[in-house]
């Protein structure tokens, strides 16, 4: 794809995306051809220069600490076969919606992380990803996913989770639960 859609798909000025590209600092492969015209191959993410990450891994719940060990091991075998250093591993347990995660707060205000790797966009944030990558490229700094595929289901799953969320705001946590299920019972209906 060319430099000005890619710039425009992740919210960047043109101007923003083309210095980046002079500096050599965009996060994937950029090819500037004999006629001027940039082409992005949005698929080969550039890994930092010194090759080294930090792994990343979340789950929701104290219930999925196995699956969290898990994911970090499958981050591991990633990093090795891509020939990463892995720098630190951080591990968190909270919602994707909740902005207030302390871990991955200060990941991203630390300007010594280059680069972050997850397993899937949604262990990172549930929304709003594209905006993180962005503001990172514009420091230099990426973000590698393992795993880009989404599935339908994940969808659906968001879904649900923008409203649990907003139930909870409206009716109380104790109450959110329920009101959830039966917005969901309501939506399987149709």
């Amino acid at each position: 794809m060319k430099l000005s859609e890619w710039a425009r798909k992740n919210n960047l000025a043109y101007q923003t995306a083309h210095r980046l590209f002079k500096k050599g600092q965009l996060p994937v492969k950029a090819v500037q051809l004999d006629t001027g015209t940039i082409l992005i191959y949005e698929n080969e993410i550039v890994a930092p220069s010194d090759t080294s990450i930090t792994i990343y891994a979340r789950v929701s719940s104290n219930d999925q600490k196995e699956d969290l060990q898990r994911q970090v091991e499958r981050l591991t075998l990633f990093a090795a076969a891509k020939g990463y250093v892995i720098k630190e591993v951080v591990t968190e347990i909270g919602s994707g919606l909740n902005q207030g995660r302390k871990k991955l707060n200060a990941l991203l205000g630390d300007k010594d992380v280059s680069c972050i790797l997850v397993e899937h966009r949604d262990r990172l944030t549930r929304f709003g990803f594209d905006l993180i990558s962005s503001a990172l490229a514009s420091s230099n700094r990426s973000i590698v996913v393992m795993n880009e595929t989404e599935d339908d289901m994940d969808l659906v799953q968001d879904f649900i989770d923008v409203i649990t969320s907003m139930c909870a705001r409206i009716y109380g946590k104790r109450s959110a639960k329920n009101k959830a299920e039966q917005m969901k019972g309501i939506l399987d209906k149709k």
